[in-house]
């Protein structure tokens, strides 16, 4: 997959309808492995900030669990591989952050929604369908990167 291919993918999951983690993991998970159907129910709680409570950006959260599949740890004593992995989720973290000068959902939709679509409640679509696409190419970029 290229890195315009894990954009497009992204922004159409989310145009149809997935949550903006549900939008990046699926963009990815045939790429780690993971089943589409398990990504798409493990991810959908962390849209909205995680389950609606505007924190972390849902495009990250979604971002990070394919690090995880991507470049994670599976023992509890790999500390190597734990400290690299939380490395690289606060990098991405940073590079999105360093874009949209928040990670932090409630203060992105303030900062980039427009009123009159916060009155019609599409004012999620102003800025989401912007993040995904730029976290799934900050992604891809971090993933052909070597360790």
């Amino acid at each position: 997959m290229t890195r315009e291919e894990a954009v497009q993918r992204a922004v159409d999951n989310f145009k149809q309808g997935y949550a903006c983690s549900q939008a990046v993991v699926l963009a990815f998970a045939s790429e780690v492995g993971l089943d589409e159907t398990v990504a798409k129910r493990i991810s959908g709680t962390f849209g909205g900030g995680m389950g609606r409570l505007r924190q972390k950006c849902g495009a990250l959260t979604g971002s990070f669990m394919i690090l995880g599949m991507a470049k994670g740890y599976d023992r509890p004593d790999d500390m190597d591989g734990k400290m690299n992995v939380y490395k690289k989720v606060r990098e991405l973290n940073r590079r999105v952050e360093e874009t949209f000068g928040t990670t932090q959902c409630n203060e992105l939709l303030i900062k980039y929604s427009k009123p009159e679509r916060v009155q019609e409640r599409t004012h999620h679509q102003d800025i989401c369908v912007n993040i995904v696409a730029d976290a799934a190419g900050k992604l891809y970029d971090m993933l052909q990167e070597q360790d």
